[in-house]
């Protein structure tokens, strides 16, 4: 529809010169005017034609806008919808290879570049096509002589497009590839922002920023200067063929062969095409800018997930989970997490992990759900493959509090739901999980209480209340795994104890897996295992641990003096 609004408009536009010519031939050769009041009248007509033909190109000119600009904005809406669900179809290697802002780029940036070109641009190159049609068809029929040399300039201006395109397209790609850095550098600036503040390093940032702002104002003056070549030179070449009108124009009058109508028909047609040529060079930019946008696009929505679901055969969880003879080394890094680990967790047990910094205890419960696949061995989810199982239905019986807590710009009350398979969750049910996490009494102290709005991240909240409201969005699904990623580190002794304890009563509800570095909180696990440099080295009970004055036993003892060092701290500074 778009195409036919712009041949209509066009139609319209090229019938105003022809008008002007035979209005001329016409008063010049056959009905001269006599007296004032027909100089009047026939203004008036003139004028009355000429706005009528005005009218009806602007009006199909609307429609085309209405048309394609519409269209390019639905496929703007598409393509990031379409990006946007491919971010979450992607695995965590992916996320740990590709910076934020350069995700962040592509979804918004290189998508309004595509949009560009399937809207305006699109237009008007259809534009440039339909109009040079229906105006090169009248000149011919006016004077295919005159016509021939008035478009000697446009193969020299098609070169000229041609040979500056290509430098267009790498500038073009270098100016995304920066911004993209940009980006990048902004979001690191702003989720880092009080790490900044408190190191001073507000300078050193914006020097940072100012160097990549540089380079990208460098390479896009580059690309504006290419830009600045052609306006002025197709304006140039257009000028050329309206003073080779008016000469060639002016001696084809001597022998009758064009009327003087038919060289104003001519000039008006050349100007015709001065903005549609005259926009090649920004549709040629738009084109590369597009080109290069979607390369990009392209390449990141070939990008395949590593881990996808296998099957859609639904799974109804019992509670089971074994590691047997598990190794995994992360990819980039080629660091080896896990060796050779094996445990059982059967249904309604409690496991707890402990380790030192960097022994591999977070990579197990990234193994465990999925994020990433072992290199070796079998992990097994009630005597089933975890490969082989429907992914998105174990996911879903399974409640995880990260280590480090995510809450959402949404209130404290939207954060705990989110948890919830369930959508139409109630009130009552989002304040009995924050009951078990032991934040309920927090949250009913703020002036909006549950509907507190909280900030990025939770910002105004403290990190023990972040973790327990995180606690809280796990536990309201309830979950038949709940795993803990050293996810109390932030909360004192006595609400960690409280919140085990809360636990520890739904205990028969569900299997666990708590992962820590404080031995309060896995002291009452049924079985505790010890991992150093991804390897098993102790399992037990926290009784039959101590006994054997191993790690454990050594950990055990370590931070109890650290704690008692506390106490005699806060007793001598209350004295």
């Amino acid at each position: 529809m778009g195409i036919l609004f712009i041949v209509i408009s066009n139609y319209f536009g090229v019938q105003m010169p022809l008008y002007v010519k035979s209005t001329i031939d016409n008063l010049l050769l056959e009905n001269p005017i006599d007296g004032i009041k027909d100089a009047l009248l026939l203004s008036l007509k003139i004028g009355g034609v000429y706005m009528l033909l005005s009218l009806g190109s602007g009006f199909f000119l609307f429609l085309t806008r209405q048309t394609i600009i519409i269209m390019s904005r639905l496929i703007e809406f598409d393509l990031k919808n379409e990006i946007y669900t491919h971010y979450q179809r992607l695995d965590a290697a992916f996320y740990k290879k590709n910076t934020t802002g350069d995700l962040m780029n592509r979804i918004s940036e290189d998508v309004g570049q595509v949009r560009m070109y399937i809207g305006p641009g699109l237009m008007y190159t259809i534009n440039l096509v339909a109009l040079f049609g229906l105006v090169i068809f009248q000149m011919i029929d006016i004077s295919p002589g005159l016509t021939l040399f008035v478009l000697i300039p446009l193969p020299l201006m098609s070169f000229l497009i041609y040979k500056v395109s290509s430098k267009m397209n790498q500038l073009s790609t270098e100016v995304q590839k920066e911004q993209s850095m940009m980006s990048t550098i902004v979001q690191e600036t702003f989720s880092g922002l009080r790490v900044i503040k408190a190191y001073g390093k507000e300078r050193e940032m914006h020097a940072k920023f100012n160097d990549s702002a540089s380079f990208y104002k460098k390479k896009s003056m580059k690309l504006v200067v290419v830009n600045a070549f052609f306006m002025p030179t197709i304006v140039f070449l257009i000028g050329l063929s309206t003073i080779l009108t008016i000469y060639l124009g002016g001696l084809k009058t001597y022998d009758n062969s064009i009327s003087l109508g038919g060289i104003l028909a001519f000039i008006l047609f050349v100007n015709k095409l001065t903005w549609p040529f005259a926009s090649v060079g920004w549709v040629t930019s738009i084109i590369q800018r597009a080109a290069a946008s979607q390369t990009r696009i392209n390449e990141f929505l070939r990008t395949e997930p590593s881990i996808t679901n296998p099957t859609e055969v639904p799974f109804n969880f019992n509670g089971k989970v074994e590691f047997r003879n598990v190794s995994f080394s992360y990819p980039n890094s080629g660091i080896s997490a896990i060796n050779n680990l094996s445990f059982i967790i059967n249904p309604g047990e409690t496991l707890a992990i402990i380790g030192r910094t960097g022994s591999g205890k977070s990579t197990v419960i990234n193994l465990l759900m999925r994020q990433f696949d072992a290199d070796s061995g079998h992990i097994l989810i009630d005597d089933q493959e975890l490969k082989e199982i429907n992914l998105s239905d174990f996911r879903n019986q399974t409640g995880i509090v990260p280590q480090d807590v995510f809450l959402f710009s949404e209130t404290i009350a939207d954060n705990i739901r989110f948890g919830s398979t369930n959508l139409e969750i109630t009130q009552d049910q989002i304040e009995e999980s924050a009951k078990k996490a032991a934040v309920y009494d927090n949250i009913v102290a703020f002036p909006d209480k549950f509907d507190t709005l909280l900030g990025e991240r939770g910002v105004n909240l403290s990190g023990g209340q972040k973790q327990r409201v995180s606690i809280a969005r796990a536990l309201i699904r309830n979950p038949k795994l709940l795993v803990l990623d050293d996810c109390l580190s932030a909360v004192d002794t006595e609400t960690e104890e409280k919140i085990l304890s809360n636990l520890k009563n739904e205990q028969n509800l569900r299997s666990s897996l708590i992962v820590s570095h404080r031995i309060s909180s896995l002291r009452n696990a049924d079985k505790i295992i010890v991992i150093q440099d991804g390897s098993k080295v102790e399992e037990g009970t926290h009784n039959e641990l101590l006994a054997r004055k191993g790690q454990y036993a050594e950990m055990y003892i370590k931070q109890l003096t650290e704690e008692s060092t506390k106490a005699d701290d806060i007793d001598s500074d209350s004295l």
